[in-house]
């Protein structure tokens, strides 16, 4: 079996940065494909000067490149990653569409078309559930019926059908993960992004209203990089779509938890607007069953990171603002 070399879409992106990091940490191969070239979340992340990287530029949903791209490289796997957010599909679904189905056809093609390609692990999200009136209160696992909310959960619904029939009618290995809330370092953009920018916000002493109140799941990034790294580097020939459970916390606790660890950022913090509709309690035990070696950081240990990151890039000068200033 040759050695792994992984294409990274969207590599430029909050959750593209953090799985660039995890490679990097791993000495894993990798190709980055994105249409922006900017890497200041994966410099953000790394402390120190950036190993060499490849970068490719590009539209994924153009799939002559990403065919050209994955044939130029070699590449052996696919951790699909790029997307448009909620927040940018709702005003805008064509080009919410564009990116987020015929982006992931692009990948699923070049999977179908090169021999060496032998996977696809590709960001679906838990968007693709209903809200928690549609479970009846009960745990949703990941065979239950889905009912979206949004256009951006439709998208991601229709991609895992496509992953579904590319391995009927091809035989191409995938697995998609469904991450919950993601927070971190470089989580600047929709509306989950809010629990971070609260963090942020805290940290500098200014007042921060989160969009939503309610129960969240929340996840730690680095938790849900390596979960998509450990997914790519598996060498078993499934189709499989996963939950990604986050901890459960009422958005109160969450703030709390921020004061607790900053005291002078009491009462900074608010809430508005009501319950984000999804079904916030999911089973990933049948992930846990196949990854067995997944690392879960509670939300107290995420927070610390996160404060952390945050403070090391302040004491550097390098602590933007601007999804603070922007409202993005």
């Amino acid at each position: 079996m040759s050695s792994p070399k992984i294409l990274v879409t969207g590599s430029s992106g909050f959750l593209g940065a953090w799985v660039v990091r995890d490679l990097i940490e791993r000495g894993v191969d990798f190709v980055l494909f994105d249409r922006d070239p900017d890497l200041r979340r994966l410099e953000a992340l790394v402390p120190g000067p950036l190993p060499d990287v490849t970068f490719e530029t590009g539209d994924v949903a153009d799939d002559e490149l990403v065919v050209a791209t994955a044939s130029k490289h070699g590449v052996t796997s696919i951790l699909h990653l790029a997307a448009l957010q909620m927040p940018f599909c709702r005003p805008n679904p064509m080009l919410g569409a564009r990116v987020n189905i015929l982006g992931t056809l692009a990948v699923f093609e070049a999977a179908r078309r090169l021999d060496h390609v032998t996977k696809v692990v590709y960001a679906s999200s838990a968007a693709v559930i209903g809200p928690e009136e549609f479970y009846e209160g009960r745990q949703v696992t990941d065979r239950d019926a889905l009912s979206p909310a949004t256009h951006y959960g439709v998208f991601k619904q229709a991609n895992e059908g496509a992953a579904r029939v590319y391995h009927l009618d091809h035989g191409v290995a995938s697995i998609g993960l469904r991450p919950w809330t993601v927070y971190g370092l470089g989580r600047d953009q929709g509306l989950t992004s809010d629990a971070t920018r609260a963090i942020k916000a805290a940290l500098l002493g200014r007042p921060f209203t989160l969009r939503y109140s309610g129960k969240n799941a929340l996840q730690y990034a680095g938790d849900v990089a390596a979960a998509f790294v450990e997914s790519a580097l598996d060498e078993r020939d499934v189709c499989r779509t996963f939950n990604l459970r986050g901890e459960v916390e009422e958005m109160t606790d969450f703030v709390a938890r921020i004061e607790t660890l900053l005291p002078e950022a009491k009462g900074l913090i608010t809430l508005s607007g009501g319950q984000i509709p999804v079904a916030y309690d999911i089973d990933d035990s049948d992930l846990r069953a196949f990854l067995p070696d997944l690392r879960r950081t509670s939300v107290a240990e995420g927070i610390a990171a996160t404060l952390a990151d945050f403070r090391r890039l302040r004491g550097e000068g390098r602590l933007e603002t601007r999804e603070l200033d922007e409202g993005l």
